[in-house]
């Protein structure tokens, strides 16, 4: 984990210069891991961010706004009614332990001033978030822990609060680097320095031991026991001004990236061990580092969370539908001898004479094909006039089959078609509003139950907005619903309508408003096009893209769903820089 005790070190120095002594004005929890905590000083509003997910526990402030759910959990009511209007005193961090202390004054219910500590534990799978009253004892936490859970601590309500057992590591800030080397050298085996760094140094992430380990090394592997002196002498350098960094907080926010600017590591002084295969970035602080960081994986696990009943539901569908596709088809080429069953009626019918009674088969001269001869199956229990009869019946039964096949699976093709468009539309969905007009339409198509009692309508969101370069609003629709409504309603007749060529999308429009759009706006809005499509990630992705006079929806049609005419097509690959700087110009 790269956020170690010596980075939360300057993360408590950072929240403590800006809000200290700031007031608790609003407290919500956006979901089960994360409280935000809206902090008021004298010059302005801070957005604190306390995360015990698993896979990235923090504390920093967030630019970001998570969505809140429309009923408070129990533990955020708890909250506000014990810390609304509290002031910050002070922030606390023993040792080097992932473990941050929010000390805040006050006022109970008889109107005394308290002291309350909200614990912040920063700890893997087992990090926390957990009040503390004036006596230390547990008025509540995030998760709580019982004996079932763990036999070493528990954290329950009204139990006396205790520290995560110590991890029995050196102090980097209390032990000199002589005596640090000396406890390295004690370590069994000749393992790498970085990890015998990681397991005996309090403090340290992965990517800030491997990082001493290179600088000593000078990019080469190095054990603990074959280390040269020279090679002491430089490991001794570099843990002498990592301690005075960390004491000092002097450190400075760095992310590290990987060539195509997705975030690799972070670290609060510059990271060198990647090498040319990376890219390592200043930023402005520490809490715009973990923002930038983390904010895409965080949300991307939102969304998969609060959308898993509907992710649930389209793959039941997706599944069933495409069993039925496969029986339908597989009875369809059933179907396909059913002139066979006709020429055996003719056959027979034309030779009923050389039918002897009781027979089980006859071999008579196909007069169709050059009198080549053919045995045909009998029933012996029907006369050779019935046999006849029966091999007419089947072929019209399998004629009348093949057609109502053909409409089924041409039906069940399209809802196919329809659920992936569905799909697309959940996987790029950002916000609780957007999955709840996705539930919505699920619930008007009959795949959803509706909630019980009666529920007001919400408002559709608009298009997400967009602004070409030479100046032409360009609008992209987020579901079904709004793809609908943006090419069938809002659009005008001249304006330029763009999807993906046989790929879920969204619908997309570049707004006219009688001018002609320049060869640019066109590329960007079919840029966007693909960008907001199952094919995000590919390269030269075929856009479809003509006039909205073109286009229509067939009677009965999905949401969603249209048929268009007289278009061309261009070959684009999607960019997200692209996608960032025209939303910019909206303001959006």
């Amino acid at each position: 984990m790269a956020l170690d005790g010596a980075f939360l070190h300057h993360i408590r120095n950072e929240i403590k210069q800006k809000a200290e002594l700031a007031r608790v004005d609003k407290i919500y929890q956006p979901n089960r891991d994360e409280l935000v905590l809206f902090l008021r000083t004298r010059q302005e509003m801070l957005r604190l961010l306390l995360s015990a997910r698993a896979n990235s526990p923090r504390v920093h402030f967030t630019q970001y706004a998570p969505e809140n759910p429309k009923t408070p959990p129990m533990l955020c009511m708890l909250l506000r009614k014990r810390l609304s209007g509290a002031r910050l005193l002070d922030i606390r961090q023993p040792e080097l332990e992932r473990v941050l202390y929010f000390e805040f004054e006050a006022t109970n219910e008889l109107g005394d001033k308290v002291r309350l500590t909200l614990a912040v534990e920063i700890m893997g799978k087992y990090s926390n978030i957990i009040l503390i009253d004036e006596t230390g004892r547990i008025v509540d936490a995030l998760k709580r822990v019982d004996a079932e859970m763990s036999s070493q601590r528990l954290v329950l309500p009204g139990l006396r609060y205790q520290l995560p057992p110590p991890q029995n590591k050196k102090n980097l800030l209390e032990c000199s680097p002589e005596e640090l080397i000396e406890d390295l050298k004690l370590e069994p085996g000749d393992r790498p320095v970085s990890k015998v760094l990681l397991g005996r140094v309090q403090g340290l992430s992965p990517v800030v031991c491997r990082e001493l380990e290179h600088l000593t090394g000078r990019g080469k592997d190095l054990t603990v026991h074959q280390m040269s002196q020279a090679e002491e002498e430089r490991l001794r350098f570099f843990l002498s001004r990592l301690g005075r960094t960390v004491s000092e907080a002097e450190g400075e926010p760095y992310l590290v990236a990987d060539r195509q600017g997705k975030p690799l590591d972070f670290s609060f002084f510059p990271i060198t061990q990647y090498g040319s295969g990376a890219v390592v970035r200043r930023m402005e602080s520490f809490s715009e580092l973990l923002d930038q960081f983390y904010e895409e994986r965080d949300r991307i696990e939102r969304m998969r969370v609060r959308s898993q009943d509907l992710l649930r539901v389209l793959s039941n569908l997706s599944e069933r539908l495409s069993r039925k596709i496969n029986a339908q088809q597989a009875e369809l080429n059933q179907c396909a001898d059913r002139e066979q069953l006709r020429v055996f009626g003719d056959l027979l019918n034309a030779n009923l004479y050389q039918v002897q009674k009781g027979a089980s088969s006859v071999e008579l001269q196909n007069f169709y094909e050059d009198m080549e001869p053919v045995v045909i199956r009998l029933n012996p229990a029907l006369t050779a006039s019935q046999n006849a009869q029966k091999y007419y019946k089947d072929y019209r039964k399998a004629r009348t089959a093949e057609q109502i096949l053909k409409e089924q699976i041409i039906q069940a093709e399209q809802e196919l078609a329809y659920v992936d468009t569905v799909f697309d539309a959940l996987s790029r969905a950002e916000t609780e509003r957007e999955l709840s007009e996705i539930r919505q339409e699920l619930a008007d198509q009959g795949y959803l139950k509706r909630g019980k009692g009666k529920q007001k309508p919400q408002a559709m969101m608009g298009p997400m907005e967009f602004c070409s370069s030479e100046g032409f609003s360009i609008l992209v629709g987020r579901n079904n619903r709004q793809n609908d409504k943006l090419t069938m309603k809002q659009a005008g007749n001249n304006d330029l309508w763009f999807h993906t060529k046989n790929i879920p999308g969204s619908h997309t429009v570049l707004v006219t408003q009688g001018r002609t759009p320049g060869e640019s706006s066109i590329l960007e809005a079919a840029k966007l096009a693909a960008y907001h499509s199952r094919a995000k990630n590919s390269a030269q992705v075929p856009v479809d893209y003509t006039q909205i006079r073109h286009v229509n929806k067939p009677s009965g049609a999905k949401p969603g769903m249209v048929i268009y005419e007289n278009y061309r097509t261009l070959y684009v690959t999607p960019e997200e820089e692209l996608v960032k700087k025209l939303i910019q110009k909206t303001g959006k």
